[in-house]
């Protein structure tokens, strides 16, 4: 339990000296909208090796090690394993193997498989961005981004803030689930052993001291703030305005493209498996 609570690496930040890291916040919040995006409308073996290089490709150029993360798919196991054994006794389709009362289809062993590959890329693509940006670029850049709203009373400062106070809570938040559990496992308790149940009842000695220091935090934040005299984002300035560099542009073509190249390949694969019928 506390090796996998060790795994977690959503809202953590990497630092490095990298071009990722270097980019605007708002490329990097529309690249990895795009990366999304192009998950779930490839089709075809072409656009699915496309899509593999360039995961490697912008991986290789953030500096961040392979191995960190991919340390954080640990976490998402069993929603993995869940998710694609939905899919692959649930989906219809040309029976391959019936045992008991379970029947596995060509579809969706298929459908098993390509969801994996696709829950898989979405986890790393997606860390990659926390892993490359700190939480305040995060803010930054989304309430640029969101800006536009602002003329339809959209509170877009609030919505910033709130996401950004929420992705810095996940590893303070994980760091002190860690220490009270050993702190407990240090008087007896036992996360471990037993069945799933037996886990679950001994999680909830955990939940009471965590979600007193939670609140205990949030409350220490929201005094801090008041302190300062924060009402909000009207009028506010920043020290580090975001602006776009020649780089920015670059990596905006670079998106499109692989964009474009994967919707492409998408017609065209659709068109031979068309032909091949």
């Amino acid at each position: 339990m506390t090796a996998m609570l060790r795994d977690i690496t959503l809202g953590q930040y990497y630092p490095a000296d990298s071009p990722i890291h270097k980019l605007d916040p708002r490329v990097k919040l529309l690249g990895t909208l795009i990366y999304i995006i192009s998950l779930f409308i490839f089709k075809g073996i072409p656009a699915f090796v496309l899509t593999v290089i360039f995961l490697i490709a912008v991986i290789r150029i953030s500096k961040v090690p392979f191995s960190y993360m991919v340390k954080g798919l640990k976490a998402i196991v069993i929603l993995m394993i869940i998710t694609g054994l939905f899919n692959l006794f649930l989906t219809p389709g040309t029976e391959w193997v019936h045992f008991w009362i379970f029947t596995i289809t060509y579809e969706g062993a298929k459908s098993a498989a390509m969801m994996l590959i696709r829950l898989i890329f979405l986890i790393v693509g997606t860390s990659l961005m926390t892993l490359t940006t700190t939480p305040n670029q995060l803010t930054d850049g989304l309430e640029k981004s969101l800006h536009p709203l602002n003329k339809i009373h959209v509170p877009v400062h609030e919505i910033a803030m709130m996401m950004s106070i929420a992705l810095r809570f996940i590893p303070i938040l994980i760091e002190e689930t860690d220490k009270i559990m050993k702190a407990q496992m240090a008087r007896g308790a036992d996360f471990e052993s037993g069945s799933i149940l037996k886990k679950a009842k001994a999680m909830i000695p955990l939940l009471v001291p965590l979600f007193i220091s939670a609140f205990r935090r949030a409350n220490d934040l929201a005094m801090a703030m008041e302190a300062r005299c924060y009402h909000g984002g009207e009028g506010r300035t920043r020290m580090k305005p975001l602006r776009y560099q020649k780089r920015d542009h670059i990596a905006y073509v670079i998106l499109f493209l692989y964009l474009a190249l994967i919707i492409a390949l998408r017609f065209v694969w659709v068109n031979y498996a068309v032909a091949l019928l």
